[in-house]
């Protein structure tokens, strides 16, 4: 299919998915991508049961226990009682981990500054311009 017989949503979702591969590679950290999610997760949701991020990352409840107990080994996350039951179990992000992801952003920053660099000045206006659109689809309700 070429671009002009592509729909819209066919050429985004080619266009995003490229784009995402770019930045994921721009912010390798040594996490993989469902360890630095989780780590995402906890720093902008809160603190949350190991079952909350299995759901989350869709992923089996063991495989999230061992990523956790992987991210808490490299000083990333810490384990906690749950103030609203104290069997369960609640995870943070620590400092350690934050530093980290504020790491990966400026990375990911970094890759994308050089290939905006090669746009001109119009073509980084139009792509400003859909920032505020591509946000929007990023929020709504699938």
């Amino acid at each position: 299919m070429n671009s002009a017989t592509a729909t819209l949503s066919e050429q985004l979702e080619s266009s995003v998915t490229r784009l995402a591969h770019v930045l994921l590679r721009g912010g390798d950290s040594g996490l993989s991508r469902t360890a630095a999610s989780v780590l995402h997760r906890l720093a902008t949701a809160g603190p949350q049961r190991v079952t909350e991020l299995a759901v989350y990352e869709s992923i089996a409840q063991p495989s999230a226990t061992t990523l956790v107990g992987r991210l808490e080994g490299q000083g990333l996350v810490t384990r906690g009682a749950d103030p609203d039951d104290g069997r369960a179990v609640r995870v943070s992000v620590t400092p350690a981990g934050e530093r980290l992801l504020a790491e990966r952003r400026a990375a990911r920053a970094r890759a994308l500054d050089a290939r905006l660099a090669v746009l001109d000045d119009a073509e980084r206006d139009a792509l400003a311009t859909a920032v505020p659109l591509l946000a929007r689809l990023a929020e709504v309700p699938a």
